[in-house]
Parts: C-alpha cells; sequence; structure tokens
C-alpha cells in the first residue's frame, strides 16, 4: 500500500431526492438504506482501506454534520474531518483537501470521491484506481473514472472521449467533451456511438497537478485557500476556512477545471457502480421479489397485486399495500411519501412545497 495515497470523501449534500428517509439533520450519506448493517459512508470510507493507510483519507463534510461523522468513523483524527461552514459545491472542498493534504505530503496523490456510491465488483473497483493512481503519478494529467454504459440513462452525465491515449497506459483515454444529463434521445445516441461514458464523480491526480490546474483555471480561489497554507492543521484553521468559503465561488469542479484543463483522461470501466442520487437507482441495486418489488426491510410488508415497486418504511411498521404498480412508497418520521416511480422528478418539487408550507419541521 502506496503511504503517498491520499483520499477525499465528499460527504457534505442533504440528499432532498430521498426525503422524507433524507432530512436536513441526518441527510443520506449516513443512512442504511439497504439493510446491511452499514450506511452509506461508512461503506465508502471502508472500501478506500483497500487503497491507502486510514490515516491518509480525509472527509469533507458540512459543519454541521461532523459529529455525525465522528460517530459514524470514530477512528478518524479530528483533523482528517474538514468542515465547510457553508455549501459552496464541488470545487471549493477540493481546493481546501488538495491543499491540506499538499502541505503535509508534497508528493501526494489523491482520489476524490463522494460518499454515497454503491459498488459492487470491488476488486474491480481497487484496480481502476491503482491503475490510475499509477499514471496519475507518472504523468501531469487529471483522471476520471467512466463507467461503460449499459443503458441510455438521463440520470447522469456523460463523458466522451478520443483514441489518443496516455503514452505510459494506453487504456487511458484523452477526454474530449463533458455533457451533463441529456435527454432520452441525445442518451440514446450515447450509448450507440460507442464513445461516451457516464461520469462517476471520482477523480484520481497528484497534489501538485490539480493544484496547478486551480492555479490556471481557477485562480482567484487558488490564491483564497493557499493563503492559508500555513495554517492547515493548526487552531487557526477553522477560521480561516470560515472567512475563505464566504469568498468563494459556487462551482462544481467539473466546470471549473476538469473542462477547462487541456490534460483531462478518462479510464472506461466497470465495476458495478451506482452514484444512489434517486429512489430510482437504489431500486436499481436493490434486492427484489419475483415480481420485481423492492421491499426494505421486508419482514412486515405484506404486497398483493402489485409489482415494480420500491417501498422503504421502519422496521415496526404493518404495512399492506393492494394493486400498486411501479410505485415509490416511503414513510419515515411520522412522514409518507407515495408517488409512480415515472413522476420521481417530482419529488424535488414536493419537498420545496413541503419547505414553503410546513417550513424546516419536515425537511
Amino acid at each position: 500500500m502506496n503511504k503517498n495515497n491520499y483520499v477525499l470523501i465528499m460527504a457534505g449534500g442533504v440528499g432532498s431526492r430521498f426525503w422524507p428517509v433524507s432530512r436536513i439533520e441526518h441527510p443520506k450519506q449516513f443512512i442504511d438504506f439497504f439493510g446491511v448493517g452499514k450506511t452509506l459512508i461508512q461503506s465508502t470510507y471502508e472500501r478506500f482501506l483497500n487503497i491507502c493507510p486510514p490515516e491518509n483519507i480525509f472527509i469533507v463534510t458540512n459543519e454541521n454534520y461532523v459529529d455525525l461523522v465522528k460517530t459514524q468513523i470514530p477512528g478518524l483524527h479530528d483533523n482528517q474531518i474538514l468542515a465547510e461552514p457553508i455549501n459552496r459545491n464541488t470545487a471549493p472542498c477540493v481546493a481546501y483537501g488538495s491543499m491540506k493534504i499538499a502541505e503535509l505530503n508534497p508528493e501526494a496523490t489523491i482520489i476524490v470521491a463522494p460518499s454515497d456510491h454503491t459498488i459492487s465488483n470491488l476488486k474491480g473497483f481497487v484496480a481502476s484506481l491503482e491503475q490510475s493512481l499509477v499514471a496519475a503519478r507518472e504523468n501531469d494529467c487529471l483522471i476520471t473514472l467512466g463507467i461503460k454504459p449499459s443503458r441510455p440513462d438521463t440520470s447522469y452525465g456523460y463523458i466522451q472521449y478520443v483514441d489518443s491515449a496516455l503514452i505510459s497506459d494506453e487504456s487511458i483515454c484523452k477526454v474530449k467533451l463533458f455533457t451533463e444529463k441529456p435527454n432520452l434521445e441525445l442518451a440514446k445516441s450515447f450509448v450507440q456511438s460507442g464513445d461516451f461514458l457516464w461520469n462517476a464523480g471520482i477523480y484520481i491526480w497528484s497534489v501538485k497537478a490539480i493544484n496547478d490546474a486551480f492555479s490556471k483555471h481557477l485562480p482567484d480561489m487558488y490564491d483564497i485557500f493557499n493563503l492559508g497554507s500555513s495554517l492547515y492543521g493548526t487552531s487557526e484553521e477553522k477560521n480561516f476556512i470560515s472567512n475563505a468559503y464566504q469568498q468563494c465561488t459556487n462551482i462544481s469542479i467539473d466546470l471549473a477545471i476538469l473542462e477547462k484543463a487541456d490534460n483531462v483522461y478518462v479510464l472506461p470501466t466497470d465495476f458495478g457502480w451506482s452514484d444512489l442520487g434517486t429512489w430510482a437507482s437504489i431500486y436499481d441495486v436493490a434486492d427484489k421479489d419475483y415480481v420485481g418489488n423492492a421491499v426494505m426491510p421486508a419482514e412486515q410488508v405484506m404486497m398483493f397485486d402489485s409489482s415494480n415497486c420500491i417501498v422503504n418504511v421502519p422496521e415496526d411498521k404493518l404495512v399492506i399495500l393492494q394493486g400498486l404498480h411501479d410505485y415509490i412508497v416511503i414513510e419515515s418520521n411520522n412522514t409518507l411519501l407515495i408517488c409512480p416511480r415515472t413522476e420521481e422528478h417530482s419529488v424535488k418539487q414536493i419537498v420545496a412545497d413541503v419547505k414553503s408550507n410546513f417550513g424546516q419541521r419536515f425537511i
């Protein structure tokens, strides 16, 4: 295990699409959706123990979730938890984490990954990351993992790549274009073309390569966090970061850096990945019965003349459902959500309406 390998896990989101199970005070990364005894962030942390020593894993999260992180991953040192005072998308958290790690080890190579993905092929996942880490150390480049698409999916971003590859690793290809979530017809054309991949949102680079990219493409943000280089790991870090985030643009790492840089590469791979961005994605990876129902937990849920539903209810709740097909049925904290799976996009509007009418009490 290479001591220069580091991991930055992004765990600051509120997961509003998983309401009512995911709430502002207890968002999705801290929830065990599948009843396996581990939350999403715990599973993510354990996966990366195959890549680097535990002291090299850092978690960046909202300051409101620091205690949740400590409770769920008790082995972390306080210095391994990077507390964001406000949400400013992924570019600031990557800049913060990369510069802090650079002060600890200027030879570091970093994996940046979300906390809420599922991986079914751990061996393939580790192999892809180890291959990318070697390439990132040997080349001045930024690498992302691209998942070979199995279907035209409109809930994922896409990466188009070209034949040009890294000299040191011909299986890692040059990125031509990043594309946001497409409509169905466009997604079909992407899959048919054979040169598009799903954007997994997992990145690998050396601290030098990413900090150079910030300096070139987002110099204002680079300057903001570089000013605190001597404060990282000290008692002054928290106050510095509080002021720094107030000055940061709200922008993703994709828009800020990856879509601008000319040294971005992608490794086409497939290791049973899902980003768990919606209840539909939970349904896709969950165990199902013979008529396609995914029930979590299943002990006290009885379903009659119902198929292709996802049901998530408290363990002590007796639930009887009849005549439902392709529905989402969710209950948590005395709040019940029922909607067709085809209308899942409306959950975001439902959350907004609840917030507008009832305030934060139910969100």
